[in-house]
């Protein structure tokens, strides 16, 4: 496997940003939060950042095995229809991208179909979906090894066409029962504090969802970030990790949104720890286990809105915020130039 060397950031440099910050035509620590934003950012950037004008979201499609088991209250057929509805640019995201000003692209990592080419369709499958993790290992090593490079390679590559700022979504009906497997083991936590509704099950549906997740994890005592992801699955989430490292290993901020992909950053993270400075944790979503993982990352997301969607969108509603967390750094008088009249 070869993924690219993440530097970490000169820690070194944050009280010059936060003297900067101090030294505005405002109260020191009056924009709370947005200023720990502006700092981050121009630790990542290594100087003054960009105003992150050019966005892309990569929304990483895959689906799982674990649906055969009842683990979602939607058929994986759904999987491919929204990926439709992406490229048609009518989903909840493609609203929000357009909002925003980003640009949306679809990733398919391992959806099981044949998607038709479309220009904002990128075909990296790996394979049709994962096997199913209640009975065998998701994914082999190779193919964990594949996902987390082409993932990388799709990060590296937008940043190189021009993007200053990338945010990661995603789509795999029963992705939440793999994002669960991999915060039980990775954070770690109890199981049941890792398994929550997804996408609308009920009461009996949880259960039984908790009960099949449990008999996925009594098959391994797997631990290791890489071996993790082959147990578990989801090549959505491992090639949403992949990204995260590429992204980080190009020096651009990348927007972490939900739980899954909380779970694609916590993998990341694990594998290497200097990858957790060049991630802007969006929101904290509605779904159980989101606060813990978040909790166990030590991130402190931007936004609270009850979210549970997925796809992204979390993520570009917090795009703004950290624009303007940069133009703070760059648009905002000093308190001097003010009294004397420099303006």
């Amino acid at each position: 496997m070869n993924l690219p060397p993440v530097t970490p950031v000169d820690t070194a440099g944050a009280a010059a940003w936060r003297a900067l910050l101090d030294g505005k035509a405002k109260p020191p620590g009056a924009l709370g939060r947005v200023e720990d934003l502006a700092v981050q950012l121009g630790l990542i950037a290594g100087g003054p950042p960009p105003a992150f004008d050019k966005a892309l979201l990569l929304v990483f499609a895959g689906d799982h095995g674990l649906t055969a088991e009842g683990v979602s209250a939607y058929p994986a057929s759904v999987t491919q229809a929204m990926v439709a509805t992406f490229l048609a640019g009518k989903a909840s995201a493609n609203a929000f991208a357009g909002a925003v000003g980003a640009e949306l692209r679809v990733v398919d990592a391992g959806v099981d179909a044949d998607l038709p080419a479309h220009p904002a369709l990128r075909d990296e499958k790996v394979r049709r979906g994962t096997r199913n993790a209640a009975v065998e290992p998701a994914l082999t090593p190779d193919e964990i090894g594949e996902a987390l490079e082409r993932g990388a390679q799709v990060a590296r590559e937008a940043v190189a066409e021009g993007f200053e700022i990338l945010a990661l979504g995603e789509m795999g009906i029963g992705n939440t029962a793999s994002a669960a497997l991999v915060m039980h083991r990775l954070a770690p936590a109890p199981l049941a504090d890792c398994v929550g509704r997804g996408t609308g099950h009920d009461d009996a549906g949880l259960a039984l969802k908790l009960a099949t997740l449990e008999r996925a994890a009594a098959r391994t005592d797997a631990t290791a970030p890489e071996a993790v992801l082959a147990q578990f699955g989801g090549l959505e989430i491992t090639m949403m990790a992949g990204a995260v490292l590429g992204a980080a290993s190009a020096r651009v901020p990348v927007l972490i949104d939900g739980f899954i992909v909380t779970a694609a950053a916590l993998a990341a993270i694990r594998l290497n720890p200097a990858a957790k400075a060049y991630c802007v944790f969006c929101h904290q979503s509605a779904e159980r286990g989101h606060q813990g993982m978040l909790q166990a990352l030590d991130a402190s997301p931007l936004l609270q809105l009850d979210l549970r969607l997925g796809e992204g969108t979390g993520a570009l509603l917090a795009l703004p915020i950290v624009r303007a967390a940069s133009r703070l750094l760059s648009d905002v008088a000093s308190l001097d130039d003010v009294m004397s009249g420099r303006l």
